[in-house]
């Protein structure tokens, strides 16, 4: 696998797993406590994330499928692999967030084996993909964000792994707040 796709997997992976370690303590109504009115329980931010790269999975796959030629004859191009963390800007407009809204939550709990288990299937679907696909395709093949702009299918991956990382942070303040 290619180095940065391969440094991009590893990430994801880790930072999901660091944070599965913080929540072994969790009992399951912590899961789906919510922290204040309107604001997502650790159970339900968990499921965002996965929502997200859920969402994304079927369309990386299909601009592959599509237009995996047109990559191979631009492959000789230069390529972004590297992106800005948009998600930490002021800027950035969080109320897109209900586009993912989470299926499990309060009314439908569910274990948290259940919902970890669940996000490593779908990383290892990511995972899946990516193995074995040329990083000089990958980089120049697009697809269109309304909030990113134009990504390729390397920077795709970097914004889930951005985006994760940002509710993985929201779960381990609302852990931490458990364990006092």
């Amino acid at each position: 696998m290619n180095a940065v796709i391969s440094q991009y997997l590893n990430l994801m992976d880790s930072q999901r797993e660091s944070a599965f370690a913080l929540l072994e303590e969790i009992t399951d109504a912590q899961l789906w406590q919510r922290p204040a009115p309107k604001e997502w329980s650790i159970g339900e931010i968990l499921d965002h994330n996965y929502l997200l790269f859920a969402s994304m999975d079927p369309v990386v796959r299909w601009v592959w499928k599509l237009n995996g030629w047109y990559g191979r004859l631009r492959r000789n191009r230069p390529y972004k692999t590297e992106i800005e963390d948009l998600y930490r800007s002021p800027k950035f407009p969080e109320w897109v967030g209900f586009l993912w809204t989470p299926r499990h939550n309060t009314r439908k709990p569910v274990s948290l084996d259940e919902l970890k288990s669940e996000m490593r299937n779908m990383h290892a679907k990511i995972h899946q993909f990516y193995a074995g696909k040329d990083e000089d395709v990958l980089g120049n093949l697009y697809l269109y964000d309304p909030v990113f702009g134009w990504c390729n299918l390397i920077i795709t991956v970097r914004i889930g792994i951005y985006h994760d990382q940002l509710h993985y942070d929201d779960v381990i303040k609302q852990a931490a707040q458990f364990r006092k």
